[in-house]
């Protein structure tokens, strides 16, 4: 009887450590988030990066760039 005591109360001490770990899939996302949201965020910081290189450098070359910008009209300001 004793043994079989001792045997629950280690069954559900084990049972409660792994359910408080949820098995390791917690730690995997506490790491994963962070690291997917700063790759996202560097993709898109070289992306742009990369299409302001490209303008600048078909600005400099004297070319039309894939995009023109024209400038911001402000009919008020008078002549120029």
């Amino acid at each position: 009887m004793e043994l079989l005591a001792a045997l629950d109360d280690l069954v559900v001490g084990h049972m409660a450590l792994l359910f408080a770990h949820q098995g390791g899939w917690d730690e995997i996302l506490m790491v994963l988030a962070p690291v997917s949201i700063f790759a996202g965020l560097l993709y898109v910081a070289n992306r742009r990066a990369k299409g302001l290189a490209e303008r600048g450098a078909a600005d400099a070359d004297g070319e039309t760039p894939a995009t023109p910008r024209s400038a911001p009209r402000n009919d008020r300001a008078g002549p120029r």
